[in-house]
């Protein structure tokens, strides 16, 4: 197996000297690195990595511009996996909705590095339950409330009608796990609801991802809050 090709994109150059360590003496190979990021839009283009772990603040371009940029291109793409100092809401919510994979916190370990970047590599995403919660919580904000008590029960009735049937061509069954991911189960916990295998529920949410064209379960988690498919 090849070992993964990481861009590091962050304007402290202490930091990339850090992280390249970090990621090295784990078998990974850093391609090169970026101080801002246009740099890291370049290098995405030129070194072709496997994952980028990108800074937000940066001079010229931000990091999540850049991010929105690098996975918005035609042509398949690295993961981008932001790495923050700053555990700022705005900064999550921008991330994922440009079109990153993974957020982690530079006062991350270095294990907590190393996973998140196989992780984001194996094309998963890197979303612990609770800051899943997080997004959901964002979304359901963003949503105007019912202008009256009818309307509120016409709004329970369309949601009931939208998650009792499959949707955008998934099965009943793919339905039901997509709406026990939008409620921020893990796959253990989706396996323990629903009677079945771990094993099973990574085949289900692969499918859900597919059907929906979703980057990752992240991607699939907004989708169906944005759609109504939301569990009870």
């Amino acid at each position: 197996m090849s070992a993964i090709r990481v861009l590091l994109a962050d304007d402290h150059a202490v930091m990339r000297a850090g992280f390249r360590m970090i990621l090295e003496s784990a078998g990974m190979e850093v391609v090169g690195d970026a101080a801002t990021g246009a740099e890291a839009i370049d290098a995405a283009r030129s070194l072709r990595p496997d994952v980028i772990c990108m800074d937000v603040q940066m001079p010229d371009l931000d990091g999540l511009e850049a991010t929105r940029r690098i996975v918005a291109a035609p042509e398949a793409g690295p993961a981008v996996l932001v790495v923050t100092t700053f555990d700022r809401d705005d900064y999550l919510f921008r991330a994922l909705e440009a079109g990153a994979s993974g957020f982690l916190l530079k006062n991350a370990g270095p294990e907590e590095l190393v996973a998140a970047v196989r992780i984001v590599a194996a094309g998963d995403a890197l979303l612990a339950p609770e800051v899943t919660r997080r997004v959901i919580a964002r979304f359901a904000a963003a949503s105007p409330p019912p202008a009256s008590p009818a309307a509120h029960a016409r709004t329970a009735a369309a949601v009931r009608a939208a998650t009792a049937t499959p949707v955008a061509g998934l099965t009943e069954r793919e339905t039901e796990v997509l709406r026990l991911l939008a409620a921020a189960l893990s796959n253990g916990e989706i396996a323990a609801r629903l009677y079945i295998g771990e094993a099973t529920v990574k085949t289900h949410v692969s499918n859900v991802l597919q059907k929906l064209g979703a980057r990752d379960r992240v991607a699939a988690v907004v989708w169906a809050h944005r759609h109504g498919v939301v569990g009870d």
